[in-house]
């Protein structure tokens, strides 16, 4: 099921995050790392754009010892149009902002969706 969300700010900077990470699967703590918000901002934020057919996720196949799983997310078509429409019309913003000085962190490892 896919319908419209409420874009806030801190939406917004999750939209960016993904968008500039390309078709690249993200990692929730990569995400807070990225945006700069707090896990109980991100963590609903991406369930309810989940919900709303905009992200889709799934848990790395096999568990690295001593760390635990990680849940990987990626916009799905129809997240990836809308996060583009709402990041165009967002003041301020721009597709084409200068690269994050943060390094970005190894692929992804094997997602089972």
């Amino acid at each position: 099921m896919t319908y419209d969300v409420r874009v806030t700010l801190q939406v917004l900077k999750l939209l960016e995050a993904l968008v500039e990470g390309g078709a690249r699967d993200r990692y929730g703590f990569e995400l807070l790392k990225v945006t700069g918000l707090k896990s109980g901002t991100l963590y609903p934020i991406l369930a309810r754009l989940e919900s709303a057919g905009w992200l889709s996720s799934g848990w790395e196949s096999a568990e690295t010892a001593g760390k635990p799983r990680r849940r990987y997310y990626r916009l799905t078509g129809v997240g990836a149009t809308a996060a583009h429409r709402h990041l165009a019309n967002a003041p301020g913003r721009s597709l084409h902002s200068p690269p994050r000085t943060r390094p970005v962190v190894g692929p992804a490892f094997g997602m089972s969706m």
